[in-house]
């Protein structure tokens, strides 16, 4: 495992941590994460020896740490950027917690965003040239 790699990768993790609870709202958020995946994935396709999916997955397991953190710790304007995030939040097991819950749905969403950057990094893996 490159863990260089991962951590390196994962610093647009935390350079969108702050744009998303400041700057980014939540409806256009994927099309600034898109780019960062294609990215990653190219630099795992050229940086990683082997295991492209998992350093893939763990690149976004580590940006869940970044993204959730921020989120919790600016929570106030987190969801003044994201007031659709209160109605979500009223829905889910634990609404008179929100912070709690952010931080337990953080690693499904780590696990669901890994997946899919897992996957760009295998298939990238295939195309780019080492």
């Amino acid at each position: 495992m490159n863990w260089k790699l991962i951590f390196g990768c994962s610093l647009f993790g935390l350079a969108m941590a702050p744009l998303t609870v400041f700057i980014i709202p939540g409806k256009i958020e994927p099309a600034f994460w898109l780019p960062v995946f294609i990215i990653c994935a190219w630099l795992v396709a050229k940086n990683a020896s082997g295991r492209y999916f998992l350093h893939g997955f763990l690149i976004s397991m580590v940006n869940s740490v970044w993204i959730s953190s921020a989120h919790i710790l600016f929570f106030d304007n987190y969801m003044k950027l994201n007031p659709e995030m209160w109605q979500m939040n009223m829905k889910m097991p634990m609404p008179e917690h929100p912070r709690m819950m952010m931080l337990m749905m953080a690693l499904l969403f780590g696990a669901a965003f890994g997946i899919i950057l897992g996957l760009f990094s295998f298939i990238a893996s295939k195309i780019v040239k080492k």
